[in-house]
């Protein structure tokens, strides 16, 4: 049941865009108690669907700039191939701390955002 509900969960943060995978691989760490390795990998084969019924929403809505897309994909594929390689590498405890800083990066990014969002609606109201 619990694998039905880390589904929905990543599944919506990835239809809206927002990197879903990092939710998903958090919740199979954390909850599923899932090696590191195996939740990024789990986290790739579950893309590759929900990426595609984006996609699809997205092009029918004409909320995409294929051209670019295509450029980003190019070369997102051969950074794929390296970041796949470099993973399989690197001690499990690493790739975990690595993750961690990751998601510290975007939290302080998020916060930084919305603060500097609230303070210019301050300065706006005056």
């Amino acid at each position: 049941m619990i694998e039905v509900l880390i589904g929905i969960v990543s599944g919506i943060i990835t239809g809206t865009g927002m990197g879903g995978g990092t939710i998903l691989i958090s919740l199979l760490t954390l909850v599923n108690g899932m090696e590191q390795h195996i939740a990024q990998a789990t986290n790739l084969v579950f893309f590759v669907p929900t990426s595609i019924i984006a996609i699809i929403t997205n092009i029918k809505n004409k909320n995409a700039d294929i051209k670019l897309a295509l450029i980003i994909s190019f070369f997102g594929i051969i950074g794929a191939i390296i970041g796949a390689m470099l993973a399989m590498k690197i001690d499990i405890q690493v790739l975990k701390r690595f993750f961690g800083y990751f998601l510290g990066i975007i939290a302080i990014h998020e916060i930084y955002t919305i603060a500097k969002e609230y303070i210019n609606s301050k300065k706006m109201e005056q």
